[in-house]
């Protein structure tokens, strides 16, 4: 097994390039625990990495470097670009890292998707890849290095593919193998945007193909996608969470069925390897019209003398057709193929698994309300708990965020300066100050002609608010999107204030130092009496950041210097505000979860840990449906999550707490009630399977030898699995039926065929274990319920921490 990793280190550019490889940035520990895990790791070094990250990975100095030119044949980019990846390698190097030095490094990529961009740079892109790959290979890292997405890689360098499928990528030449860098098995979402998922159907189906069709290195993106606390998030508007819809979900669970059928796919690929590591290239077989057969065939001299034991043929059974089923004969046996579905058949004769049928449980998880969010309760109020939602009466503290220069770095210049030259990405925020002088005469131009002023800005991303006077009266929200908003002005002189803000920068694409942020354009007032004013001709005064942020009112000890004060739970909701509480930690080992669902938009911080950018904008009602799994997959595809804000809960990682009195502090730029927030468990609570006579026997129960004993084969019947997150065992069976059960996962119902003793059978196998096993065999329930019916097991079971399982026993 191996792991694929992008690499993101900060570096800081002064007198002199400077590395932070501490705390969660430690890449020499992270990398030795791949190699204690028996993993080995593929080290993608880039350093332009994209991966929805803030700058595509790259520190917001290097676009301050005069004569800069991004990934092109540009010699300052260059230069910073070789000792970046030359101080990682050498660093590998150094700590014994390289599978040559006994270490889990077995391969590495310079660069990242460039082919994708690289005709915006002409020829001078062309040279660029053969550079970086000469630059790579004269390190002399000993192990392979790796370009994805690029067609014309040298012949030095294996070029990979990234996509939803990959099967019908070949590599640029006869001597590389096929190699798949990216497996997108998920997507990632925007804030207002709906969560997209990806069907374990089509991703099985996709992998199955690329192994089918000559596929040699698979890697998926994302099998973990985490979280991307902070800023790190890109953009623009990429939400906090990087959940991707992956096996291992954003909270360290796993996704079932996701986890289990993949896991069951590989299992099956597995068995297949002795004809797949000693053959080439399979043999082509049509079966049908949307149908085909991929045969690796070993020669009986060669198999006996290389592989051992295990089978000198196997084969992979494609139906392509994305409605109908297929039967297919095969070396003389009649095959029954689902739509979009591969059987992989180890012998060439048994089918163990069909990428289309899942017998993987399905985990539902939830949130739920272990402790009362704060403390200093009266008692004279209620404590009252409601459909796992609490109404516990809290405290807060709060205090305002000035709308105004608050410190003395600001300066004040004429002209409209570009955000990023500002801020230099020390904050998302930049405020720019100006007064505009209005007479008695627009006053009365105003009136006779019944119009208002309107602030002009030719471009503008992502966030702008507008205030006048010191209240906001307007926002725009876009990607480089025109601004045209009417403000009301008084006679006499006026305050204008733009604050700019960046939610998360550009991450994609060519050109990413000249995109910038803010402003582009004209930015000017018109309906004046006497034309328009042209505010890159004033004097604007400009603060950087937040007050609260640059004194890090969010940490434990300068949160006791600010003059915080009570609030009430009446008070209207506030803008530009800071709160503060204190809680305590969820009972248990369970990942933890903050529901922000009452808040609008702003950051959270964690006892000082920047836990990220929260943003309560609601995706679109329409979009979302019923999903086919059959068919080729797109990101607007399978769709969830219609009508609702697209992330309401954020991950605290436990090491991040402590039992008690955890600093909770946030920024709240548009009003929110933080008295409805509340820090809850996540775990898995229901588990539900259906397994069916027709399903293939479990993979755990299959080993190469199993195919020259036909008897074992034989003897194997499906099986459910069913199993409940760690430190949790299964408390209850709500529902057992063997038989025709009708319904889905939390829907189940009993057909016409029903196996009375299903509930009480499945509860003693199951009920007070983390894990257990059904055989799907009518004998098991005590003889056949329904004879001439294909039977069906379905079950749905409750998991508890093994605590409270325990208890509950005695």
């Amino acid at each position: 097994m191996f792991i694929s990793f992008y690499l993101h280190i900060p570096f800081i550019y002064q007198l002199c390039v400077q590395y932070n490889f501490e705390g969660r940035y430690d890449i020499v520990k992270f990398v030795k625990l791949v190699g204690s895990s028996g993993l080995y790791l593929h080290l993608r070094i880039g350093p332009y990495v994209c991966a929805e990250w803030n700058f595509g990975g790259f520190p917001v100095w290097l676009r301050d470097i005069p004569g800069i030119e991004f990934r092109t044949d540009n010699a300052p980019f260059k230069d910073e670009m070789q000792r970046f990846v030359k101080k990682i390698v050498d660093l590998m190097q150094k700590e014994m890292l390289f599978s040559w030095q006994g270490g889990p490094i077995i391969m590495l990529q310079i660069e990242n998707e460039y082919g994708n961009v690289e005709s915006s740079f002409g020829q001078r892109g062309k040279d660029y890849v053969k550079w970086a790959a000469r630059m790579a290979l004269e390190l002399d890292a000993g192990v392979p290095w790796v370009m994805c997405q690029q067609a014309d890689a040298p012949d030095i360098i294996i070029n990979a593919c990234n996509g939803f499928y990959c099967d019908g990528f070949w590599p640029n030449s006869a001597n590389k193998p096929k190699l798949w860098t990216e497996d997108w098995n998920g997507w990632f979402a925007s804030w207002g945007g709906r969560t997209p998922k990806r069907p374990v159907e089509d991703i099985a189906f996709a992998v199955a193909r690329f192994f089918q069709r000559g596929g040699s290195f698979h890697n998926y993106y994302m099998y973990f996608g985490g979280t991307n606390f902070g800023r790190s998030s890109g953009g623009p508007f990429y939400i906090t969470s990087y959940d991707y819809d992956a096996p291992i979900d954003e909270y360290g669970l796993l996704s079932q069925p996701k986890w289990g059928h993949l896991k069951e796919l590989h299992a099956a690929i597995k068995l297949c390897e002795p004809a797949l590591v000693a053959v080439d290239s399979p043999q082509y077989i049509k079966l049908g019209p949307m149908q085909e057969a991929h045969v690796y065939r070993v020669k009986e001299s060669l198999y006996s003398t290389q592989s051992g034991n295990g089978s000198s043929c196997s084969a992979f059974l494609a139906n392509i057709d994305e409605h109908k089923t297929a039967s297919v004969t095969f070396l003389g046996q009649v095959y029954k193929l689902p739509p979009w579905s591969v059987s992989i058949l180890p012998d060439c004769r048994t089918t163990v698994f069909n990428t289309a049928k899942v017998g993987a449980q399905t985990s539902i998880k939830t949130v739920e309300f272990d402790l009362p969010l704060f403390r200093n309760i009266s008692v004279s109020q209620p404590l009252m708990v409601q459909n796992k939602i609490s109404y516990v009466p809290r405290t807060w503290m709060t205090l305002k965020e000035p709308i105004s220069v608050w410190s003395k770095n600001n300066f004040t210049i004429q002209g409209v300066l570009e955000h990023l030259n500002v801020t230099k990405d020390h904050s998302d925020y930049l405020w720019r100050i100006t007064r505009i002088n209005v007479s008695a005469e627009d006053i009365s131009f105003w009136e006779e002609n019944q119009v208002s002023p309107t602030l002009s800005i030719d471009s503008m991303r992502d966030i702008l608010r507008i205030f006048v006077n010191g209240q906001l009266i307007g926002s725009v929200i876009g990607h480089w999107v025109k601004v045209v908003q009417p403000i009301q002005l008084l006679q006499g002189y006026n305050d204008l204030v733009l604050l700019s803000q960046t939610v998360g920068l550009q991450n994609y694409g060519a050109f990413l130092e000249k995109d910038g942020a803010g402003f582009k354009g004209q930015v000017k007032l018109t309906g004046f009496k006497n034309g328009e004013i042209d505010l890159s001709e004033y004097s604007w005064t400009y603060q950087v950041g937040l007050r609260g942020e640059f004194q890090k009112i969010y940490t434990i000890d300068e949160s006791e210097k600010a003059e915080w004060t009570d609030l009430t739970p009446g008070a209207s909701p506030s803008t530009f505000t800071w709160y503060k509480t204190f809680f305590d930690a969820p009972n248990g080992e369970n990942p933890v979860a903050l529901d922000l669902g009452s808040m609008g938009k702003g950051q959270a911080w964690v006892n000082g840990h920047h836990i990220g950018r929260y943003w309560t904008r609601v995706a679109p009602k329409d979009g979302c449906g019923k999903c086919d799994y059959r068919g080729h997959y797109h990101t607007s595809k399978c769709a969830t999550n219609c009508g609702n804000p697209t992330q309401i809960w954020y991950h605290i990682p436990r090491s991040w707490l402590q039992a008690s009195n955890n600093l909770l502090v946030l920024f709240e730029e548009t009003g929110g009630n933080p008295f409805e927030i509340s820090v809850k468990s996540r775990s898995t609570q229901t588990i539900c399977a259906e397994v069916s006579e027709s399903h293939y026997p479990s993979l755990q129960n299959w080993s190469h030898s199993d195919f020259i004993d036909q008897n074992s084969k034989n003897k194997m019947t499906p099986e459910m699995h069913l199993h409940c997150d760690d430190g949790h065992t299964i408390s209850s069976i709500e529902f057992a039926s063997y038989g025709t059960p009708r319904g889905s996962c939390q829907m189940f119902s009993q057909g016409q065929c029903h196996a009375p003793n299903s509930l009480a059978l499945v509860s003693k196998a199951c009920q007070g274990k983390g894990s257990c096993v059904i055989r799907i065999l009518n004998s098991a329930f005590g003889g056949d319920p329904c004879r001439g019916f294909v039977k069906t097991l379905a079950v749905e079971a409750k998991c508890a921490p093994s605590s409270t399982t325990s208890s509950s026993q005695l």
